[in-house]
């Protein structure tokens, strides 16, 4: 039976990030993608104008109703906004014996909170813990650790900081350095360093959410989490490097980027 993911994410109308990232991604990696919606964005190339999120029983009732009949290999979370939503969502994936990807979304790349302040100790405390991968980009290290990456050594304090709160492994992005674009993945003894050349393109929309579905789609299907986070990193550098404009600001990366001929070079 082909693998399937579960998103547990906000919705982004201009389908660049959100579920609709995530659905394309696994749709792109050969797994079938399944949805519970956290919340409705109205969202564009130029920022998020409004944001509205789910009442906690259409979170509950959207998850079980997928797990408890099509069952699930692997769930990711993005955009929870709330503290219940947060601890109701943690709940459910504790209770569901299968890897979770938690990208902890703290702000739109336009910079746009969509995730309120109150809820930051409920994703250390709850969240976290029930993560096989969290995928925190620097500003969310920041939020969640107090650290801050400004060079590559830095990195292995931000893993740290964030391994304290329980996740198995986690992966820090550090897309915001200069130079390329190296990761940094470890579950506190091993260390993967992931290295890709920085693309000149600012059509990133929806990176992290396209990142950490990648990796929960390579989870389902069997491979370790190096492996998995391995080959959602080349998926995404190409979907980056294939990224194209849309709108009046940032637009999206290219999640059909293989379908289209591109070829990854790196």
């Amino acid at each position: 039976m082909i693998a399937r993911v579960l998103t547990v994410a906000g919705s982004d109308s201009g389908g660049g990030a959100g579920i609709q990232a995530d659905l394309k991604t696994m749709l792109a990696l050969g797994v079938h993608g399944m949805s519970v919606i956290t919340a409705v964005t109205a969202q564009n190339s130029v920022g998020v104008q409004g944001a509205w999120e789910l009442p906690v029983e259409a979170v509950r009732a959207q998850y079980r109703s997928v797990v408890d009949d099509i069952g699930v290999q692997a769930v990711k979370t993005g955009m929870l906004a709330s503290a219940e939503l947060v601890e109701t969502v943690a709940e459910l994936i504790s209770g569901t014996d299968v890897p979770a990807v938690v990208d902890p979304v703290g702000v739109s790349k336009h910079g746009d909170s969509l995730l309120a302040a109150s809820a930051l100790d409920s994703v250390r405390t709850k969240l976290l813990p029930v993560a096989t991968v969290a995928t925190p980009n620097l500003d969310e290290v920041v939020q969640l650790t107090g650290v801050r990456v400004e060079t590559e050594d830095d990195l292995r304090r931000a893993a740290a900081a964030v391994l304290a709160y329980g996740p198995r492994w986690v992966l820090i992005k550090g897309g915001h350095l200069s130079g390329d674009a190296v990761d940094l993945l470890t579950d506190g003894s091993a260390e993967h360093w992931l290295r890709a050349p920085r693309h000149d393109n600012r059509h990133t929309h929806g990176t992290g959410c396209t990142l950490a579905s990648a990796i929960a789609s390579g989870l389902a299907k069997g491979l370790s989490v190096p492996e998995a986070v391995t080959e959602a990193k080349e998926y995404v550098t190409g979907a980056i490097a294939a990224g194209f404009a849309l709108g009046a600001g940032i637009g999206p990366v290219d999640h059909g980027w293989r379908f289209r001929g591109q070829r990854f070079r790196g």
